[in-house]
């Protein structure tokens, strides 16, 4: 399915013949171009910039790589393509042909689920806006803006979902999505994660890793939607996420590279001579892990959710990888373990499946996380460095659901109350942390170079050579 570009919101889903959308969206258009000039990526509207911008939905050969000014971005409205013979593969509507338009019982649940995941894309954006201020390279700066231009197109995407298929309220909550603002105490973005500050690159790298995983695992699960629009919807915005993902562990790792490389060369794993020596040590390292990861558990709401079974049994919101399992896809008898707090201490215990299906989707999320962890690791123990990285417990520094306010060390243990307090500047990242971290950022601009605390990469963009000039500041 090529993306037709003739027409004034670049679109696979023929926008053309269905004028009242069209208008509503080209209506909705200027709004969008106004919040990407008042909190897209600060003082970067007048930049060439080397990005990808997807040319057709077939995974072989759908981005074209090209100079383009931000603001000038043909950000659109795509769609995987369709299966006609397409069935729902779980819950009550199990086998019957999936629905093209809303069906009228599951019409607020599905305009939740829609607005919740829209939500996200505009939330990044404003987190990340100040970053390019600070890029370590001018190859970092091209993905972050790469990133940036995807979510924006990823909130194009809930929001033709929203005018197509929700009449009035789904206009009212595209034109919402671009009034909150990320961390605003008085119109926040929806879900907390999304309202914390990345203030700093190893933040950045951070979130990519962790908090767009999670986007990662939502929109596959998404992706088994008996709502077609909404699946296929979301089976394209999977091939956008993959390189934001890359971007953060690519990056994480980097960071990593250099400062074992620092390490090996002096002898030494003081962090203060190592922060003496412009790199970050990798105890500030793990404590950005254990906060990111926290944060970004936090994200697949409570352990047991009445609200996740209806979105199953009602045939809107699947597993991971739903067709791979050999159960009834009902899960009516099914039971699934999850953590109890009984008498101040954690115990395992069980609830049924249908309820626990967050906790199932966050297992399979944390399954995903520490196979990139490993790989860090593999980079320091290549440099015979003795030393690894952990991913802390999945209970650990929640703030939602049964576990929430749980004072728990990374390994596992339940802490009093004093211990925690004593102990909370070894396990999360403090304000000195912070400061360092942000100490570092200056921004490297020249082609080719480098700042002193993160490697260059090991891949290129589209082939291009190391010195390729990915910004034109003009």
């Amino acid at each position: 399915m090529t993306i037709t570009y003739a027409d004034r919101i670049p679109n696979n889903v023929d926008l053309g013949s269905d004028k009242l959308l069209q208008r509503a969206l080209e209506h909705w258009q200027p709004e969008f171009l106004k919040w990407w000039t008042d909190m897209g990526p600060e003082d970067s509207h007048t930049a060439d910039v080397y990005l990808r911008t997807a040319v057709s939905v077939h995974p072989s050969g759908w981005a074209h790589f090209d100079y383009v000014k931000m603001p000038d971005y043909r950000w659109g409205i795509f769609l995987a393509p369709g299966d006609g013979e397409r069935k729902v593969n779980f819950g009550d509507h199990k086998g019957e042909p999936v629905w093209q338009d809303v069906p009228g019982e599951h019409r607020a649940n599905l305009r939740r689920i829609i607005v919740t995941q829209g939500d996200t894309e505009p939330a990044s954006v404003e987190q990340q806006r100040h970053l390019g201020l600070t890029c370590p390279s001018q190859y970092d700066l091209r993905n972050l803006f790469q990133v940036n231009v995807e979510e924006g197109r990823h909130l194009w995407a809930m929001v033709y979902l929203l005018h197509r298929y929700f009449g009035r309220d789904g206009r009212e909550e595209a034109e919402a999505l671009l009034q909150r603002r990320s961390g605003d105490l008085d119109n926040p973005r929806i879900l907390g994660a999304f309202n914390e500050r990345t203030p700093d690159w190893l933040a950045f790298f951070m979130f990519t890793y962790f908090t767009d995983r999670d986007g990662k695992f939502q929109l596959l699960a998404l992706a088994e939607s008996g709502f077609d629009p909404l699946a296929r919807t979301t089976r394209f915005m999977l091939m956008e996420e993959a390189h934001h993902m890359y971007v953060g562990e690519a990056g994480v790792g980097r960071v990593i590279q250099r400062t074992c490389e620092v390490m090996f060369e002096h002898k030494t794993d003081d962090p203060d001579r190592l922060r003496a020596l412009g790199v970050i040590d990798l105890p500030t390292i793990q404590r950005y892990l254990n906060f990111h990861f926290s944060v970004t558990i936090d994200l697949f709401g409570a352990d047991v959710s009445s609200n996740a079974a209806t979105f199953y049994s009602s045939g809107l919101k699947g597993r991971y990888g739903e067709t791979k399992y050999g159960d009834d896809h009902l899960l009516r008898d099914a039971m699934y373990p999850v953590l109890q707090v009984i008498d101040g201490q954690l115990a395992a215990g069980e609830a049924p499946a249908l309820n626990a299906l967050n906790e199932k989707l966050r297992d399979d999320y944390i399954k995903d996380t520490v196979a990139g962890v490993g790989r860090w690791n593999r980079i320091i123990h290549k440099l015979g460095i003795p030393c690894e990285l952990t991913v802390p417990h999945k209970a650990f520094n929640r703030k939602i659901g049964p576990l929430a306010g749980l004072r728990l060390s990374p390994d596992g243990r339940i802490v009093s109350e004093a211990e925690w307090t004593a102990r909370q500047r070894d396990w999360l990242a403090t304000d000195e942390d912070r400061a360092f971290v942000a100490s570092l950022m200056g921004r490297v601009a020249t082609p080719g170079a480098y700042a002193n605390w993160i490697s260059p990469p090991t891949l290129a963009i589209n082939k291009q050579p190391a010195d390729f000039e990915f910004v034109r500041f003009n």
